[in-house]
C-alpha cells in the first residue's frame, strides 16, 4: 500500500508528565533507560524523540543523556529541550551542533526559556525576567544559533598535511550579532553541523488571537520566525488546524516558505492496553485526514509502558493502514521531516559579491 501525499510525523516524549506526590520521574532514570526506549522508538521508525529539561529538574541533563543515546541508534531523530535563559547563546549553539556530529545529522533542539527567580539564583547574574521578555530572548539566541551554525562554510575545513593548514580562513565568518542582552561576534568553534543546522523545535499552545498572554503572542512569533517544528498543545483537530494555518500564514509573513515549517499536534496519552494503542490510531487518522497537523508528537503518562504499546499496537495499524512508512528513506532529521539542508547565508553572500 502506498503512502499518502502527504506523509504522517510521528515523535514521542520520552519523559513522563510531572504528577505531584510523584516520587519517580525521568529524572530518576540513568541514561540506559533512555537508550532502551530511544531504541524502541527507532523500532517503530518515528522521526524523532523529545526529552525535557530544566533548571530546577534534579538528574541528567537531557542533551548529555540524548548524547549517550545518538551512538546506540542509527536514524531516529534527538531533540533535547535547551533552556536559553542564563545560558550563553554560544554555549547553546556549540552544544546542539556537537550532537548533531555526534548523531550524524540526527539532532534538533526544543528551545525553553526559565522564569523563575529560584532559576535565577542558581546562576547570581540577573533576577528573573517577566515570560514575554525571555521569550524574546530565546527568538533571539536562535537566530544568533543558525548564524554561528553557518559561520563555517562547508568546505571551510582544508586539512593540508602537507602546508600544515586546517582551514580556509576567508570561509569562516564573523556573526557580529547583537540581541536585547547579548552580543555574539564569532564565528563558532565548531565545524558547520551535518545538517547545515540542526532542526529548531518550539512548543506553543493553541493559537496567538486565543492567547491572553503577551508572552504567548510572543512564543507564536518566535515559533513563526525561527522553528523548523512547532508543537501545538490542542485537545481538539479544529483547535490544531486552526493553530496550523496562523503559524504557517505568521511564517509567510517572516518572509519563510510556509511549507518549511513542520506543525505538530502534541497530545497527551494514556495507553494501558492494545485497544488504546487501536485508538490512537483512529485518532491519528481522522486528525491528519482533517489537515489538523502534518504528524503528531505523543506525550504518554508512563512512558517505560507507553512507547511500546505504541511502537508494538499503534504503529502496526498506521502501517496497516498506508499512513506510516516501515522504514527510513533518509538519514537526517531534516530528511525525515522532509526538510531541505539549508544553503550557508555567508556563503551565498561571499559567491554573490
Amino acid at each position: 500500500m502506498s503512502l499518502p501525499p502527504r506523509p504522517l510525523h510521528l515523535a514521542v516524549a520520552l519523559d513522563a508528565p510531572s504528577r505531584p506526590g510523584a516520587d519517580h520521574d525521568a529524572a530518576d532514570h540513568d541514561a540506559a533507560h533512555f537508550v532502551a526506549l530511544a531504541r524502541l522508538a527507532e523500532r517503530g521508525t518515528l522521526d524523532f524523540i523529545t526529552l525535557g529539561d530544566s533548571f530546577a529538574r534534579p538528574g541528567l541533563d537531557a542533551l548529555a543523556v540524548l548524547a549517550r543515546v545518538a551512538p546506540t541508534t542509527q536514524h531516529l531523530g534527538l531533540v533535547p529541550t535547551v533552556t536559553t535563559t542564563h545560558t550563553e547563546p554560544f554555549h547553546v549553539s556549540t552544544a546542539v551542533a556537537t550532537l548533531d556530529w555526534v548523531s550524524r545529522g540526527r539532532a534538533g533542539w526544543t528551545v525553553g526559556v526559565s522564569t523563575t527567580e529560584a532559576d535565577a539564583a542558581l546562576f547570581g547574574r540577573r533576577s528573573a525576567a517577566p515570560p514575554a521578555e525571555v521569550w524574546r530572548e530565546a527568538g533571539e539566541v536562535a537566530d544568533v544559533a543558525a548564524r554561528l551554525w553557518d559561520s563555517w562554510e562547508d568546505d571551510a575545513e582544508i586539512r593540508d598535511r602537507a602546508t600544515g593548514r586546517f582551514i580556509d580562513r576567508d570561509k569562516l565568518h564573523h556573526v557580529d550579532f547583537t540581541g536585547g542582552s547579548f552580543t555574539v561576534r564569532g564565528p563558532s568553534i565548531v565545524p558547520r553541523p551535518p545538517q547545515g543546522r540542526p532542526v529548531i523545535v518550539v512548543e506553543v499552545t493553541g493559537t496567538a488571537a486565543d492567547a491572553a498572554a503577551p508572552a504567548d503572542r510572543v512564543l507564536h512569533e518566535v515559533a513563526a520566525a525561527h522553528a523548523d517544528v512547532a508543537l501545538v498543545r490542542a485537545e481538539d483537530p479544529q483547535t490544531a488546524g486552526a493553530a496550523r494555518a496562523e503559524l504557517r500564514e505568521r511564517a509567510r509573513a517572516h518572509g519563510r516558505d510556509p511549507g518549511s515549517l513542520v506543525v505538530l499536534a502534541s497530545l497527551p496519552v494514556e495507553l494501558d492496553s492494545s485497544a488504546d494503542a487501536v485508538g490512537l490510531a483512529d485518532l491519528i487518522r481522522d486528525w491528519h485526514a482533517d489537515g489538523a497537523a502534518d504528524g503528531f508528537h505523543l506525550r504518554p503518562a508512563d512512558p517505560a509502558r507507553g512507547v511500546g504499546l505504541l511502537v508494538d499496537g499503534t504503529v502496526p495499524v498506521l502501517r496497516h493502514r498506508g499512513l506510516l512508512r516501515r522504514g527510513y528513506a533518509g538519514a537526517t532529521l531534516r530528511e525525515h521531516l522532509g526538510l531541505p539542508r539549508p544553503a550557508n547565508r555567508y556563503a551565498l553572500a561571499r559567491e554573490a559579491s
